[in-house]
């Protein structure tokens, strides 16, 4: 049986290794670019409460009849900017050790994130975000709805050059808590009219596949030596299956 060269096999696998590490950096795509994303808003549906029956879909009854039609998508599409959610690791100190403190982690915080949209000359985003706010309190007498409600979610996508899905959050419970205040001037400008809404949620959720993302550099390399081990297998059983026969 031919003797195993594991000298040229390490050199082969570091190679291997290498060259899929610096491949990343070579390729105008292996950078993920800020202006490569989409928004996907899903306002709620507007039932009143889990015990009131009604699944009716009160952002196109609340809507202005002339602005309802495709605003949600139309407003998915005007987003100009928006920020991928953060995630913090609350701690509090263990009491239970002597010695030098040490923390622990004693829950999870996530921050209000921030969108800016484009808005059309009848100003249907800016109604858009007015109607859902809408569902959390009654203008009239002034009562507060049920939370289910008001909450909806929104999708957050990064892209790649060839407009494909690479990473995704999707903001759970989620609603329109600030709406900022707009300016007016009569300076000429050729600027477009723009409204920023901070989003309040609940927590968000990663919305791709494990399968899908990025190995690390140990799973990269234990990959590399298992495929190299592999061939070398393969490649040797036709030879002892001759001395074999």
């Amino acid at each position: 049986m031919p003797k195993f060269n594991i000298g040229g096999f390490l050199e082969g696998t570091a190679y291997g290794v290498i060259n899929e590490v610096l491949s990343g950096f070579r390729d105008n795509t292996g950078f993920a670019k800020p202006s490569r994303y989409e928004v996907t808003l899903h306002p709620p549906s507007g039932g009143r409460g889990k015990s009131s029956g009604l699944n009716m879909n009160m952002m196109s009854i609340l809507m202005p009849q002339k602005t309802s039609e495709g605003t949600t998508r139309r407003t998915s599409l005007r987003c100009e900017s928006i920020e991928f959610p953060g995630r913090n690791l609350d701690t509090t100190p263990d009491v239970n050790i002597y010695g030098p403190e040490r923390n622990i982690v004693s829950g999870l915080s996530y921050a209000d994130i921030t969108g800016v949209f484009q808005c059309s000359t009848d100003l249907r985003e800016k109604i858009f975000f007015e109607t859902w706010q809408r569902l959390a309190y009654d203008n009239q007498a002034w009562n507060l709805e049920y939370y289910d409600t008001y909450t909806g979610s929104i999708d957050i996508h990064q892209l790649d050059e060839n407009n494909r899905k690479r990473y995704g959050v999707q903001l759970i419970e989620c609603f329109p808590k600030t709406i900022a205040a707009q300016s007016l001037s009569y300076a000429p400008s050729t600027e477009i009219q723009k409204i920023s809404v901070t989003f309040s949620y609940r927590f968000w959720k990663n919305l791709t596949d494990e399968s899908d993302l990025p190995k690390g550099l140990p799973e990269r390399i234990a990959e590399v030596v298992v495929n190299g081990v592999e061939r070398e297998i393969r490649n040797s059983i036709p030879r002892v299956i001759n001395k074999l026969f």
